[in-house]
């Protein structure tokens, strides 16, 4: 049934539009034609702006009141939001964005993995925007330095790895430098004019990044600090922005040292059943050489996943949920960089572009287990991410647009991901012990998150199996190493991620009890009435929210 649209709706509709207009780059993540040319201004002025356009909302929430259920879930999420966001600009922690893997650097390559390639027009478009980024990378630089005059300094271990980073990016064989040929292998034929700009832009665009590289090395990283630990006080804000609630960091952290443990039993047990006589590691190494498991190339592994995925949502579909026609199709593709990891984006509005999952495969890597990754392809594509959030996009008769495509929350969205990794182990989608060893290892791996990354920041002591005292970076590697089976390159980036990205890395493991504890309340309200199908639908048509604000609207 078709919602009519309320006041309130109005509201989030009016703050969706403005602040899209305040950013090219959310104007290329939800698939819009408009000002595709610019990129955004990352300097103070304009995270001033946005900061005004919340603070003016905020004040009209005041105000207003809701008709229904669906405008209180709206008026709560957007309270706790926004205002979470204006509590963050108070602090000037929206000005300082340099870690290794979500600082503004990253924001403005990232986008050209989502800009159309498919016509010359396409790709002059793209040669505009390169030639935006010495702007946009300027003014970013404008609004670190004025973090660190507010006394928030970088740590030099994110500036080094940033660098690093920059330094890939502009190499012969990097991702700028890959673009020209890009074009002309998709267009045969395509225009020295449109060639030749393009050319001009990746020339303007490597310089760029060169020039941010000379100002992180011989500036930013002058003003930077060896402490890697924000504090208790800091933690504890960008945690609430992670998960839109609060948490005992001590308890938290005493929970996830308890899940490490007992994910590193269940591996045992499974270990012992598959290679008796095997340490768990040795059980892990056995399988990552095993052909039934192997994969060579990218492209087979591209293939293998787009497989995995297309079945997922023949098998879950109309059994376990109800798939909107528009979700039955996932795009799987190999990123054009290689850092390392595996991410999600979401469908245009209209589902022209649809939800993809990117694999970005580090330098080097020519073989991938299966064991490990088919739990990836069920948090990324069904029931993780692609149904998750198309599912707000899909529903657009009950939902404005902010609701659908305007918010993030990571507890919400990574929790709802590993739990739908769970929840295909719980539906039988695991049963070669094999892979439900690669299951309960990333089950580990965001335990760990859990341990170091609260571990650090908030100042408690590590497990004596590292030494106790005080977390460092080799204790954490260490930590890490010990419980999570990883290949060196990335043990390195989680750990330099937690490191850098205080708060983000745990709401995966927290946000997953979440769902998890409100699925055991449900139930144990409705008894025999209990429908697990009709409970996931419920969850899945609020679109993204604070935890508390997830666990009021399915509680009450």
């Amino acid at each position: 049934m078709t919602r009519t649209p309320t006041p309130v709706d109005a509201l989030a509709e009016d703050f969706f539009e403005a602040s899209a207009a305040l950013s090219p780059l959310q104007l290329t993540y939800l698939g819009r034609r408009e000002r595709q040319d610019e990129l955004d201004d990352l300097s103070p002025t304009g995270i001033a702006e946005y900061a005004k356009l919340v603070d003016s909302t905020l004040a009209k929430i005041a105000e207003i009141q809701p008709l229904d259920d669906t405008d209180r879930v709206t008026l709560a999420a957007m309270k706790e939001r926004l205002g979470l966001e204006a509590e963050l600009h108070e602090a000037g922690e929206d000005l300082a964005t340099l870690n290794n893997i979500a600082s503004g650097l990253h924001a403005v390559r990232d986008t050209f993995d989502l800009m159309p390639m498919d016509t010359a027009d396409n790709w002059a478009t793209i040669a505009a925007r390169l030639r935006a980024l010495p702007t946009a990378i300027s003014g970013w630089f404008e609004s670190q330095l004025a973090a660190i005059d507010k006394g928030i300094r970088p740590a030099t271990r994110q500036v080094d790895a940033l660098i690093a980073q920059c330094e890939g990016w502009i190499s012969d064989n990097g991702f700028f430098a890959g673009l020209l040929p890009r074009a002309q292998a998709s267009i045969p034929g395509l225009s020295s004019t449109v060639c030749d700009g393009l050319d001009e832009g990746v020339q303007v665009a490597i310089l760029a990044y060169q020039g941010a590289i000379n100002r992180l090395r011989e500036q930013v990283r002058e003003l930077g600090t060896d402490q890697d630990g924000v504090g208790e006080a800091r933690y504890t804000l960008a945690s609430r922005s992670f998960l839109g609630t609060v948490i005992d960091l001590e308890s938290t952290y005493r929970w996830g040292l308890d899940r490490v443990a007992e994910l590193e039993e269940r591996q045992s047990e499974i270990a012992a059943s598959l290679r008796p006589g095997l340490s768990v590691a040795e059980t892990k190494a056995s399988l990552d050489v095993d052909p039934q498991y192997l994969l060579h190339g990218s492209e087979a592994m591209k293939s293998w996943m787009q497989a995995r995925a297309d079945a997922v949502i023949a098998e879950l579909n109309g059994v376990h949920f109800d798939i909107p026609e528009p979700l039955q199709r996932i795009e799987c593709l190999i990123a054009p960089t290689h850092d390392g990891g595996v991410y999600y984006t979401e469908p245009t509005d209209d589902f022209s572009r649809p939800g993809r999952m990117w694999w970005s495969v580090p330098d080097g890597q020519t073989t991938f287990s299966t064991w490990r990754e088919l739990t990836t392809v069920h948090h990324e594509g069904v029931p993780g991410h692609h149904l998750q959030i198309g599912q707000a996009v899909y529903n657009r008769e009950s939902l404005n647009s902010w609701r659908r495509s305007g918010v993030w929350v990571s507890g919400h969205g990574e929790g709802w991901a590993l739990y739908a990794e769970q929840l295909m182990a719980e539906l039988g989608y695991m049963d070669d012990p094999a892979m439900m060893l690669g299951m309960l290892d990333a089950q580990a791996m965001r335990a760990v998150r859990v341990v170091i990354d609260i571990g650090l920041h908030a100042g408690f002591t590590p497990p004596a199996e590292v030494g106790g005292s005080e977390w460092t970076f080799d204790k954490a590697l260490s930590y890490f190493n010990a419980h999570v089976a990883a290949d060196p390159d990335v043990a390195r980036f989680e750990v330099m991620r937690y490191f850098g990205w205080p708060g983000q890395a745990p709401s995966y493991a927290i946000g997953q009890k979440t769902w998890t504890d409100i699925r055991s309340s449900a139930q144990a309200r409705e008894g025999a009435c209990f429908s697990l199908k009709d409970f996931h639908a419920q969850a899945l048509s609020l679109g993204a929210l604070g935890l508390d604000t997830l666990r009021e609207a399915l509680l009450g």
